[in-house]
């Protein structure tokens, strides 16, 4: 029996994490310094977004855009919105599996940062950190495409 040496060559598959940076974040604080002085606690609606961007020949961008918007009965406590975006090394994955591997793969590795970046802005604002839920980006992928194909076909 031989062993079979893996040569590295141009056809093995690659997938490197070059950079992950923070694109964007903005705070909105619209009804301060009035809502500290509100007792109850503020309700909070997230929003999120993925998306992904190739840059170069085997290099793409992904991003994950987080909104978040606390009121306190009907004012606006604080809105956040932040956006983590990395930018990744692919080359010699099948076409099939590009979409999902920028789409799953690549939101699971952004998110954490993502989090801290948000439960930090939003504890430097002066209201108690924001700690957002794990999310299931293989699912959320899923809806995601499955919503697409919906309004797509809608429209024919």
């Amino acid at each position: 029996m031989s062993e079979q040496q893996i040569q590295p060559g141009a056809d093995q598959p690659i997938f490197n994490i070059q950079r992950i940076y923070l694109k964007d974040l903005s705070l909105e604080q619209p009804n301060s310094p009035s809502i500290f002085l509100e007792q109850e606690g503020p309700s909070m609606e997230v929003t999120i977004d993925i998306g992904a961007e190739q840059l170069a020949d085997g290099i793409h961008e992904a991003t994950i855009t987080v909104t978040v918007t606390a009121k306190i009965r009907e004012k606006v406590a604080f809105l956040v919105e932040c956006k983590q975006a990395g930018i990744f090394e692919v080359r010699n994955i099948p076409e099939e599996q590009m979409d999902p591997l920028l789409g799953i793969a690549c939101p699971n590795i952004l998110y954490p940062y993502l989090r801290s970046n948000i439960a930090d802005v939003v504890t430097r604002s002066g209201f108690p950190p924001v700690h957002l839920n794990e999310i299931n980006f293989d699912a959320f992928y899923h809806q995601r495409k499955q919503a697409l194909a919906q309004a797509s076909n809608a429209q024919h």
